[in-house]
C-alpha cells in the first residue's frame, strides 16, 4: 500500500509554508500559491524528498491572528495536478472538520487527480478555538476519539469496497458510494497521528499503515512499545506499521551558523507573538533531533532510525523566505541517512 519502503533507507517529507505557523508573514497573498506550487514542483523534479505535507488548520498558531492560512485539501488537489512524482499528505486531517464519508470522497478524488500519490494523515483534533469558531463545538476527548475510530472505519470501507454502511454512536452511513475508488492498491495509506496510549494507539494498531508520534528518543521508544502491545492484543504484525515523527529543523553549516539561525527565528517570533510565546516556540527546536549542524542532525536522526523511526517529516521555519536551510538539509543530511 503506497510506495514500497526501501530496506535501510529513511524516508523524508517536508511541510510547505502554508500560513498556519505564521510562515507566510510579510509575503503578498498574491504570491502565496505560486510560492507553494513552485516549491513543491521543484521537490517533485528533484527526486530527493519522498513527500510534501500541509497542516489541516484554519487559524494560525500559537495565537489566532488575522493571518492567511490556506485550506489543506484544496492545496492537496492543486498540488496533485501540479506534480507527477512526490507524494502528498496532511499532518493531520481532523476527523471532526468534515463528515467522514464526504472526506473519503474528497480524498479519493484528490488521489485520482494525483495518479495515486495521496497520503491520509488523520487524527481526533485538538485546536479548540478552530472547533468552536467554525461551529463544531468541542466535544470531550473521548467523544473525539470515538469519532476518529468510526470515521477511519468509514474511510477504509469507502476506499476498498466503494460502498459504506455504518450505524455508529457518532456517524451513520447508509449504502454511501465512493466511486471511482482511489487508484492505490488497498486504498489511500492511513497515517494515524497522535500518541494517546489507550485509544489513539489502539486505533493505529487496528487501522494504520503509518503512525506519527513523539520524535524524541525516550518518547518514541515508549510510544512504540505501547503500539506493539496493542498490535499483540489484536493479532496484528507490528512490523506492518511504519513509524514516523515530525521534526522542527534549525540547521547551519557550523554551530555559529546554527546560533545565527536561532537568533533570526527568535527575533521573528518575538515580533509576531511576543517574548514569552517565542521562547516556548524555540523550546520545540533547541536540543531536538532537527537542531544543529548537518553532522549533528544526521547523527541524531540515525539514532532515531535505530529505534525504528523510518520516516521523518520536517518543518523549516524559514522556507517561506529562503531555501538555504532546506537545501543544506537536502544536500548533507538526507544522503547521510539514505
Amino acid at each position: 500500500m503506497g510506495d514500497t519502503c526501501i530496506l535501510g533507507r529513511m524516508r523524508f517529507g517536508t511541510f510547505i509554508p502554508q500560513g498556519w505557523r505564521l510562515d507566510l508573514d510579510g509575503i503578498d497573498p498574491v504570491e502565496h500559491w505560486p510560492r507553494m506550487r513552485d516549491l513543491v514542483t521543484s521537490i517533485d523534479d528533484g527526486g530527493v524528498w519522498d513527500s510534501a505535507w500541509v497542516y489541516d488548520h484554519f487559524h494560525s498558531s500559537p495565537f489566532v491572528e488575522d493571518a492567511a492560512v490556506h485550506e489543506a485539501w484544496s492545496l492537496i488537489s492543486a498540488l496533485a495536478a501540479s506534480t507527477s512524482r512526490v507524494r502528498l499528505g496532511q499532518m493531520c486531517t481532523c476527523m471532526g472538520y468534515r463528515n467522514p464519508m464526504y472526506l473519503a470522497k474528497l480524498a479519493a478524488t484528490a488521489d485520482v487527480i494525483s495518479g495515486g500519490r495521496v497520503e491520509m494523515g488523520i487524527g481526533a483534533g485538538w485546536y479548540e478555538h478552530e472547533w468552536s469558531a467554525y461551529g463544531y463545538g468541542f466535544p470531550p476527548a473521548g467523544e473525539r476519539l470515538g469519532m476518529l475510530a468510526e470515521g477511519v472505519d468509514i474511510l477504509r470501507q469507502a476506499w476498498t469496497t466503494g460502498s459504506v454502511n455504518l450505524s455508529g454512536s457518532h456517524y451513520t452511513v447508509d449504502d454511501a458510494k465512493c466511486f471511482p475508488l482511489p487508484p492505490q492498491d488497498g486504498g489511500i495509506p492511513l497515517w494515524i497521528a497522535g500518541g494517546g496510549e489507550k485509544k489513539t494507539l489502539r486505533i493505529a494498531a487496528q487501522y494504520a499503515d503509518y503512525t506519527n508520534f513523539d520524535g524524541t528518543p525516550e518518547g518514541f521508544k515508549h510510544k512504540s512499545e505501547v503500539l506493539a502491545a496493542h498490535c499483540d492484543n489484536i493479532g496484528r504484525d507490528f512490523s506492518q506499521i511504519t513509524r514516523s515523527a515530525n521534526y522542527n529543523i534549525l540547521i547551519g553549516e557550523t554551530e555559529a551558523d546554527v546560533a545565527e539561525r536561532e537568533a533570526w527565528l527568535r527575533d521573528r517570533m518575538v515580533r509576531l507573538v511576543g517574548e514569552e510565546s517565542a521562547e516556548q516556540q524555540l523550546r520545540s527546536f533547541r536540543g531536538m533531533p532537527g537542531h544543529g549542524t548537518p553532522e549533528q542532525v544526521a547523527e541524531k536522526l540515525d539514532a532515531m532510525k535505530v529505534l525504528g523511526m523510518d520516516y521523518a517529516v520536517c518543518y523549516f521555519p524559514d522556507l517561506g523566505e529562503s531555501r538555504d536551510s532546506f537545501d543544506l538539509f537536502e544536500k548533507k543530511v538526507i544522503p547521510a541517512l539514505s
